[in-house]
């Protein structure tokens, strides 16, 4: 993918021919009118990843730059800024290139940078490197997240040293009340924090009059949503197959002192299994399935989409609220979830400004003859 040219003088531009090409994509289905979320036009993602570019005493941050005919022809963009990130990161990048550049111990066979920060200011920088990390990086390392009033954590094959901790908290205001979230290294986290925020308080007003009934989440990640929505609802069970992320949300479930939310370590081929009772076993057990009344199912899947099978199980749900990173699965998902539902409502999240990339919110309700 090229790197983003950022112009905030064509942001507007830029975003109107989005909304068209989704309005027109999605015409067939006759959805609402297209409730469109803006990012800011820079300084959006508040984690990036950069290689390290070596050349004699010198070291920078770059990107490559891939021919489209021919992949394996790449040019080596060096950065010494990047609009994109996060305006923490910016102003980290320089100086930790300084101090890189001031030791032969944190800086030998380093290959990457990876930042990961919040709208608060916290910042975490993991260094990865092509040789095993001893004491003398630990001491220096240590030396420059007091100096730089960062995290550190140190990667090599087979070694991971954490000098403090492996995770920021991230504060969204959402609708007047603040949602704490752990969000840890290498996992998947939103990169932009305000569309992010967008994302939440359309589903939680999508969600709205809920409390008698219950909700059903499908990747539900670190409890992005879970979060959110939680007080929308009555109870609310859901489900992720990554260990680390399940970890997560239960933190950020009691960090937020939710209730009456339970997340259970299970992919959705195995959740929707256990609804038909086709699957057993101790967490199917305690999940209790059959004190819940769910109302709606929120799914956020991958960019993949959902195969048939999901699809299938979700049209069984009086309402749905489907998340998409990828609008050409979404798309052939709504060919089949349109049998049974009708569009209520239809949103642009534009998570990712100055890319084809585009992130859709979609809200389900069944159609009752």
């Amino acid at each position: 993918m090229p790197i983003p040219i950022v112009d905030p003088a064509r942001y507007e531009q830029e975003l109107e021919a989005k909304r068209e090409r989704i309005g027109q994509q999605f015409e067939r289905f006759g959805p609402p009118e297209l409730e469109v979320f803006p990012s800011p036009a820079s300084h959006y993602r508040q984690r990036c990843e950069f290689r390290v570019w070596h050349e004699g005493d010198d070291l920078f941050y770059a990107m490559f730059d891939v021919d489209p005919d021919d992949p394996k022809q790449k040019r080596v963009i060096r950065l010494d800024d990047y609009p994109v990130a996060s305006r923490r990161i910016n102003e980290l990048m320089p100086r930790l290139r300084q101090a890189l550049l001031e030791s032969d111990v944190l800086r030998r066979r380093l290959f990457q940078v990876e930042f990961l920060t919040t709208l608060s200011g916290e910042a975490l920088v993991t260094l990865i490197y092509h040789r095993p990390l001893d004491a003398a990086w630990e001491e220096e390392a240590r030396r420059l997240q007091q100096r730089l009033d960062i995290l550190i954590i140190g990667r090599s094959r087979k070694q991971r040293l954490v000098l403090e901790r492996d995770h920021v908290w991230e504060r969204l205001e959402v609708e007047g009340r603040t949602l704490h979230y752990q969000q840890v290294e290498n996992s998947f986290t939103q990169p932009n924090a305000e569309i992010s925020r967008d994302m939440l308080t359309w589903a939680r007003d999508a969600t709205r009059g809920s409390q008698d009934s219950d909700l059903v989440e499908l990747y539900c990640g670190n409890g992005n949503f879970t979060v959110a929505l939680a007080e929308n609802f009555r109870r609310v069970l859901a489900t992720e197959i990554t260990r680390t992320s399940v970890a997560s949300a239960q933190q950020n479930l009691a960090a937020n002192a939710i209730g009456n939310a339970v997340v259970g370590r299970m992919s959705a081929e195995e959740f929707s299994a256990a609804l038909k009772g086709e699957k057993g076993g101790r967490r199917v057990t305690e999940m209790a399935l059959g004190e819940y009344d769910f109302s709606t199912v929120l799914v956020d899947p991958p960019r993949a989409g959902l195969d048939e099978d999901s699809c299938r199980q979700l049209s069984e749900y009086p309402r749905i609220v489907y998340i998409s990173c990828n609008p050409d699965t979404l798309e052939r998902n709504l060919e089949a979830l349109s049998r049974t539902h009708r569009l209520a409502r239809f949103a642009l999240f534009d998570q990712f400004p100055w890319t084809h990339h585009c992130e859709c919110g979609v809200l389900l309700e069944r159609i009752y003859d």
